[in-house]
């Protein structure tokens, strides 16, 4: 990630913090209604989950400036997921409904930058999730 993608990434969180509700179920309908399958994977207590991704979106816009620390934690969450029945193509889903759901969300969109610079945090987090390096396509969360 360059500097600007980790300000736009900053600056946007703090409204995205606001509206973490609205956010988590704008993503998990978009991921849903992409991949309904994998709604099994989920528990039945949404809020709960969108708690979590919060949780998780707040530890990786926090550890962006020291990645190393963060994804020993990432790549154990990673282990869970595979766990769940997660799949290397459900990442580039996920990074997908992430960044349309963060464009909705927030009050004046998103550009091409600012999306591109959410491209690029969720896809560092799915890297590490998958303990993977480099590029993970094009259309890379979670």
């Amino acid at each position: 990630m360059t500097a600007r993608d980790k300000q736009l990434v900053r600056e946007s969180f703090v409204e995205l913090q606001e509206v973490s509700g609205p956010l988590s179920l704008l993503f998990y309908g978009r991921l849903f209604g992409v991949e309904p399958g994998l709604r099994r994977m989920f528990s039945e207590d949404m809020a709960a989950q969108g708690k979590k991704l919060m949780e998780m979106l707040a530890a990786a816009v926090q550890g962006m400036d020291n990645w190393a620390a963060l994804k020993p934690a990432l790549r154990e969450m990673g282990h869970r997921h595979t766990g769940y029945g997660v799949q290397p193509a459900h990442y580039d889903l996920v990074c997908d409904a992430m960044v349309w759901s963060i464009s909705q969300a927030l009050s004046g969109g998103a550009d091409a930058e600012l999306k591109q610079a959410w491209r690029a945090l969720v896809d560092q987090v799915g890297q590490a999730m998958q303990g993977v390096e480099g590029d993970c396509g094009a259309s890379p969360l979670m």
